[in-house]
């Protein structure tokens, strides 16, 4: 596996998230594939002495009609997951996320789900979810079916004792994650929520990036329209959102990845702070307190936290500098990826954004094609997390936590209005 394009980059960046508000089921019309279906092939009408269908529920009803839904996998407050496969070749199979209605929600059902279904519309490659087609029930419900992915995630990989695994298989994983997350972004979308369990696996081992509900378009590098800082998942999120920056790029992302591939390192969580503070103390004691020589302007935003040791009078009281962990303790907590996998994560994880690595340096670092060489993905350890974890991943509404007792380490509070930021 190199570090190459999968797949050939966009030329054009994707439409917005969403351009009008409609009716659920015709959004959900509108949000069908323009070739899942050829419309020449219908009639406007229906069989004698049915009532009549327009073109647009016949294509609707056609695609519904494709697949057969089996068991109930997983039920959540936002989303019932089932298992499904196509009508045509029963061994064809999908996961089904069917959106619950809600009157609390604007048209019954919530805007991550329209803007969910519009990424994934946009995006095809190979470490990216497949979204198959979108329907909608007769009594309004909208349906996404989705890539069959029954192997659990990354999270659920690292946490489990019974696998042991190699710096062949780290990169490889590391590997699958970084090229999906540069397709991302060559499409002009930020993921915004890159966590373990938002990594699946695939039946063949290959890694999929999942859970598109908090992405946005950043296709206008001119556009002065605040964005939302409430998002990503506590222990994913870079410190310039910490620090309440409403104007941010597509590294947020490659800080992400730079923290899940130490947990795989590792095998426990990188930065697990509960509270801003204390992951901002985390991160200063790994980095070093930000300044305005190390980075530029941090001290202007407007939730910034100066760390830095103070002299409290005296010389007994002058504590010294905090400069962050040294390369030795790098490579001591990280040996397992060796110098080079270490100079790639600290690119990654760098505080200046300015200064960190973007998605498309991060595959062009002579990590990836220095040996070991990358373990082929049907190679790869895994132990699967079956149907059920993967229903589990899905049936969460973006930002949500797992339902663990790992505490309330959600990616923002659940406005939907402030998700056009």
């Amino acid at each position: 596996m190199g570090h190459s394009p999968a797949v050939s980059p966009r030329v054009n960046p994707p439409t917005s998230a969403t351009n009008s508000i409609l009716h659920p089921k015709a959004k959900a019309l509108a949000l069908l594939n323009s070739n899942n279906s050829s419309a020449s092939s219908m009639t406007a009408a229906s069989s004698p002495g049915e009532p009549s269908l327009d073109l647009a529920e016949q294509m609707n009803q056609k695609i519904r009609d494709s697949y057969v839904l089996g068991a109930l996998l997983g039920s959540g407050t936002y989303a019932n997951v089932y298992a499904g496969h196509y009508r045509s070749d029963p061994t064809r199979l999908v996961a089904v996320k069917k959106i619950k209605i809600n009157k609390d929600w604007k048209d019954g059902m919530p805007m991550d789900a329209i803007r969910e279904i519009r990424v994934l519309q946009e995006l095809s490659h190979p470490h990216v979810i497949r979204l198959h087609d979108v329907y909608s029930t007769k009594n309004q419900q909208i349906c996404m079916v989705l890539e069959h992915l029954p192997l659990g995630d990354l999270e659920q990989l690292w946490k489990n004792t019974a696998i042991t695994y190699s710096a062949a298989d780290v990169k490889s994983w590391a590997n699958m994650i970084c090229q999906g997350v540069w397709w991302t972004h060559e499409n002009f979308i930020l993921h915004r929520d890159i966590k373990g369990n938002n990594l699946l696996i695939a039946a063949d081992g290959t890694i999929k990036l999942a859970d598109f509900g908090l992405a946005r378009p950043f296709a206008d590098p001119n556009s002065r329209r605040p964005m939302t800082r409430d998002v990503i998942t506590t222990y994913y999120r870079p410190p310039e959102l910490f620090y309440g920056a409403r104007f941010y790029s597509s590294k947020v992302d490659v800080w992400s990845v730079g923290v899940v591939i130490c947990e795989l390192v590792i095998r426990n969580f990188f930065l697990p702070g509960n509270t801003d503070i204390e992951s901002i103390t985390m991160i200063s004691d790994l980095l070093g307190p930000p300044t305005e020589e190390s980075w530029p302007g941090v001290t202007k935003l407007p939730n910034f936290i100066d760390l830095a040791p103070k002299n409290t009078g005296g010389p007994r009281n002058v504590l010294p500098p905090r400069k962050g962990q040294p390369l030795a303790w790098w490579r001591s907590r990280l040996a397992l990826i060796g110098d080079d996998g270490i100079d790639v994560v600290r690119g990654m994880l760098t505080a200046d954004p300015k200064k960190r690595l973007d998605s498309k340096q991060v595959l062009q670092h002579a990590y990836w094609t220095n040996t070991p060489r990358p373990t082929e993905p049907a190679l790869l350890p895994r132990k699967g997390g079956g149907e059920k974890k993967m229903a589990e991943d899905l049936k969460r509404r973006a930002g949500e936590a797992e339902t663990t007792n790992r505490g309330e380490k959600i990616a923002r509070k659940l406005d939907f209005a402030s998700m056009a930021k």
